[in-house]
């Protein structure tokens, strides 16, 4: 999910986005691709991803503890808390186990709306508008930060006087400034009724991720969007206001884990927080 460029369409069809995509330098959703074994990225996308992970060989464990996390916390939330409704901010590029597909194997009737302004993620988005006979799915394209936008598209298909999950993994990170990224939480989660969750992610140094930091420096001189990592202070004021779930703000990869689930801690915090 990039916060940059135009705020604006709700809905982009996803035929005309490959047009806004760029070659000819590394882009987030697909080196994170890279990383997850897929195949949509291009030659600079793995020339960099390398670069990358010859700087931070854990980087690979962190990109695939990131979306076991994402699986266990759909399927908690659709099955043991009962939420319908999810409202995924940074979608990424589609891989195994999208949050549509756990939610609904759970919930058959769940309501999906993702929201992602990459071009590269627009041109996939096909491959995510698929949805049970009971549910939904729908894709926006918008500014992680426009939240006003976001709300006003999603109640096409979401009812917002119903408790949402509102997902945001590894996104507020590509949202440099710490108090525009915490005024993006605050707008989704203030419109949203008691109930609601917020799911979030974010590589911080901390956690064993000191040796992340000068991969990032050369992330953001020959990626995009530019990265920042934050501490567990700034991650936990995100969550201001919500009670947060055990076990906490842990790793992303120990959030309630299993040997089978889990793997090694990652420096990537990882929390969910109801909206009481």
């Amino acid at each position: 999910m990039s916060p940059t460029g135009a705020r604006g369409a709700e809905v982009t069809d996803p035929r005309t986005a490959s047009a806004r995509v760029r070659s000819d330098i590394a882009h987030n959703s697909r080196v994170w691709n890279y990383w997850l074994g897929g195949q949509d990225n291009h030659p600079v996308d793995r020339v960099v991803g390398d670069r990358v992970t010859a700087m931070y060989p854990s980087i690979g464990e962190v990109a695939r503890a990131d979306r076991a996390f994402l699986g266990r916390v759909v399927h908690h939330l659709a099955g043991d808390v009962g939420i319908g409704q999810f409202l995924d901010i940074g979608t990424g590029l589609p891989t195994a186990n999208n949050t549509h597909e756990v939610a609904q194997h759970t919930a058959p009737d769940a309501r999906i709306v993702y929201v992602d302004n990459d071009p590269t993620v627009l041109a996939h988005a096909r491959s995510l508008l698929t949805s049970s006979p009971e549910g939904a799915t729908e894709y926006l394209d918008a500014d992680a930060r426009d939240t006003e936008r976001i709300l006003r598209a999603a109640e096409r298909t979401l009812d917002l006087r119903r408790p949402v999950a509102v997902m945001m993994l590894g996104v507020l990170n590509f949202v440099l400034d710490t108090d525009e990224a915490r005024s993006a939480v605050t707008g989704l989660m203030d419109a949203l009724p008691s109930g609601s969750h917020l799911v979030l992610t974010h590589p911080t140094l901390e956690l064993g991720g000191e040796g992340n930091e000068a991969a990032m420096s050369f992330w953001n001189k020959n990626a995009t969007p530019p990265i920042t990592a934050r501490s567990r202070f700034e991650f936990a004021s995100f969550l201001d206001g919500l009670d947060i779930l055990d076990p906490g703000i842990v790793s992303c990869s120990r959030w309630r884990a299993d040997a089978r689930t889990g793997g090694p801690e990652v420096a990537q915090f990882g929390a969910v927080g109801r909206k009481p």
